[in-house]
């Protein structure tokens, strides 16, 4: 790790945290709202690739750890790991991971701008839905029981597939826009 790869790990960490700032809205179906903050940890993958993504979402866990109230609606501290979006929220990790290796592997410069878009999207599903979602709905199967977690999962589907198609946009923006941006890595 050089000093430009903590850099922007710490720059997708504040933008984790600021997207924190939009207020959950709550669905009532299960104890999960819906916030923006997955949208960075899609975005932290697809943009900064498997290794320094997870490196920015290892930082907004720490700060939370730590008790600062950084996470939608002003959460933090370690009764986050005991709530009922603490799958989700370790979940962070492994979805930032996965986007980021996906991204690195589907996604490459020669490619036509449709082709990386998809790619990208591609990335941003596997990661940021399929293994979100296997994280948070193993936690609150634990909790509610695995009929109502993943069928009241079902309804957070298509605002993350939303959040998707923006990261893979910004993903495709960042790279025609930064082509000094470094290697994802």
């Amino acid at each position: 790790m050089n000093t430009r790869d903590l850099v922007l790990s710490a720059l997708f960490a504040a933008i984790i945290v600021a997207l924190g700032l939009l207020p959950p809205i709550p669905i009532g179906i299960i104890p999960v709202p819906i916030t923006a903050q997955s949208l960075g940890v899609m975005l932290a993958g697809v943009v900064l690739g498997a290794k320094r993504g997870t490196i920015a979402v290892l930082l907004v866990v720490v700060l939370v750890t730590i008790g600062l109230p950084v996470l939608s609606g002003g959460r933090g501290g370690l009764a986050v790991f005991a709530g009922p979006t603490a799958g989700f929220f370790v979940g962070w990790i492994f979805a930032a991971f996965i986007t980021g290796y996906f991204s690195e592997r589907l996604v490459k410069p020669e490619q036509s701008g449709l082709v990386q878009g998809v790619g990208f999207f591609i990335a941003a599903v596997i990661g940021g839905v399929v293994v979100l979602y296997a994280f948070g709905i193993a936690w609150l199967t634990i909790n509610i029981g695995f009929s109502k977690a993943f069928l009241g999962s079902l309804g957070f589907v298509p605002g993350d597939v939303v959040k998707a198609v923006v990261a893979a946009l910004v993903g495709r923006a960042v790279m025609v826009g930064y082509p000094l941006l470094p290697q994802r890595s």
